[in-house]
């Protein structure tokens, strides 16, 4: 008797398990679990087909929209460089310059505007003096501060540098300081009753607290100094996307125009979703807490 008692509520512990199981393996699920890898694909084989197609029939004038595949020919032997033609290799040379800067330019940005902001927001003197320049060039454009560059530092790259490290800056600078400002006070107070000291509260409450609002500012930091890089690639010197762009639209090659910008979407894409995985593993409980 005791033998079937302990069969009978090994079966009804095993029962929740095997429901949940169950529900695991429904199409619903499957569905909700798989369904962004399963439309994008298929949305980029329309999009595209019906690029091919309307180039195809000349619908539009192929000066201004070449056939999709033209694009992808043209993508190829831009990165792997199979050929003797101008186009063959040129988009790997000229994203490998861009990355470099963009790369430079941000590590600048994070290693200048972090400090700087979390130092504002703990220090109402700072905040006070440093307010109005910050706020007065944040809100100046990039364009404009491009014809400066050039007369201080020239064409080369140390000019574009500094355009995306400029771009970079004020974004994770405003949100580095925002979230100092908007620490919450119950959790300070909670760390001083608990005798934390001045340091402490910085390192365990503050800066913790602040670290999605940084993550937050590099994101818009790595948006706006990829922007920079382009408008000081356009503006001036020789080589990079901007520059590439310019010269395939210059030179009526529209195959390769549209394949510097594919390039540009991927690339902007891959830096939004490393910034979002980056998030993750540096501030975990940001997702927890639904911000």
């Amino acid at each position: 008797m005791s033998a079937d008692t302990e069969q009978v509520r090994l079966q009804e512990q095993r029962g929740p398990r095997l429901h949940l199981e169950s529900m695991k393996r429904t199409p619903k699920t499957f569905w909700r679990r798989y369904r962004f890898w399963i439309l994008t694909p298929l949305n980029l084989a329309a999009f595209f087909l019906a690029w091919e197609y309307i180039g195809r029939v000349e619908l539009i004038n192929p000066l201004f929209l070449p056939r999709a595949s033209d694009m992808f020919v043209t993508f190829w032997r831009g990165l792997t460089g199979t050929g003797t033609e101008f186009v063959d290799g040129v988009l790997r040379e000229n994203l490998a310059y861009s990355l470099r800067n963009l790369f430079a330019g941000v590590v600048i940005a994070i290693v200048a505007a972090v400090p700087i902001g979390l130092f504002m927001g703990a220090n109402r003197w700072l905040d006070m003096f440093l307010s109005p320049y910050i706020w007065s060039l944040h809100a100046l454009p990039n364009i404009a501060i491009v014809p400066l560059m050039i007369l201080f530092l020239g064409f080369e790259a140390r000019m574009h540098i500094t355009i995306i490290a400029i771009g970079a800056s004020f974004p994770i600078l405003i949100n580095s300081w925002a979230g100092v400002k908007t620490t919450d006070k119950s959790m300070l107070a909670a760390a001083k009753v608990f005798g934390a000291k001045r340091r402490q509260l910085y390192t365990k409450v503050v800066f913790p607290y602040t670290l999605p609002f940084i993550m937050t500012g590099l994101q818009h930091g790595m948006a706006s100094g990829f922007v920079g890089m382009l408008v000081a690639e356009f503006l001036g010197g020789s080589q990079g996307l901007g520059f590439l762009i310019i010269r395939a639209s210059d030179t009526f090659n529209s195959a390769l125009l549209y394949a510097v910008l594919f390039t540009v979407v991927v690339l902007a894409l891959t830096l939004i979703q490393s910034s979002r995985w980056i998030e993750a593993k540096v501030a975990p409980w940001r997702s927890l807490r639904g911000l």
